[in-house]
């Protein structure tokens, strides 16, 4: 059994993302752990962001809940998290303590500054846990860390990897999702499952399985196991 950790910048970037690799890891009994950096509490244009942050953490509990994953926040506010070492070692503190293999994060590049923020502080977090300090737990290396596909960072993301989404765990994603409103098209009307279902079979085909998710990260090429 290995540990993933899986950071986006909102609540629900990486289940929507990440969502179907993490629900098949879970189903083969790994551990999976969900972190949102912000509460993303600001992207509903018709609720408050104190009612819709209180919805955003229902909803990311219920869909770790549907897929056997750990839900947890950093609890910054949507739009404002920083880029710094403060951020980065509370998140360098969860990977000495929970010790991932593997971390999923956002790409490099994105039109969302927090998704760019996240990538920073998960690539910052797991050097800093690497690094021999004075810290009751100790020192942790991630061997490895995986860039997911998101339409949003689109830019100069070119995926060198897929890994195989099987049935069930596409059917555990797609009736968690389902219940968070934004990715329903609740908030400004795009269509988030329709897309990632649709990309899913898309590299499917390049992968030569049924369905996958596109990655970008160091190692080999192709369709991979994690």
């Amino acid at each position: 059994m290995k540990t993933v950790l899986a950071i986006g910048g909102h609540i629900g970037d990486m289940d929507l993302t990440a969502g179907p690799v993490l629900a098949r890891l879970a189903e083969e009994g790994d551990r999976v752990i969900i972190l949102a950096c912000t509460y993303g509490e600001r992207g509903h244009p018709r609720m408050t962001p104190d009612a819709y942050r209180q919805q955003k953490l229902e909803e990311g509990q219920s869909f770790a809940d549907g897929i056997g994953a750990e839900f947890r926040t950093l609890g910054f506010s949507d739009g404002f998290l920083p880029d710094d070492d403060s951020a980065a070692e509370l998140i360098a503190d969860m990977i000495r303590q929970d010790k991932p293999e593997l971390i999923i994060t956002h790409w490099r590049k994105s039109m969302h500054r927090d998704h760019e923020r996240a990538a920073a502080l998960a690539e910052r977090a797991r050097f800093l846990a690497s690094l021999p300090v004075d810290s009751p737990l100790g020192r942790h290396g991630v061997s490895q860390i995986l860039h997911v596909h998101n339409w949003e960072d689109a830019e100069d993301f070119v995926p060198d990897r897929y890994v195989a989404v099987t049935d069930s765990a596409f059917e555990k994603w797609r009736v968690a999702i389902q219940k968070q409103a934004f990715a329903r098209g609740e908030t400004y009307g795009f269509r988030f499952i329709d897309y990632y279902s649709a990309m899913m079979l898309a590299n499917g085909c390049l992968a030569g399985t049924t369905r996958a998710c596109g990655f970008v990260g160091a190692g080999r090429a192709g369709l991979v196991d994690l």
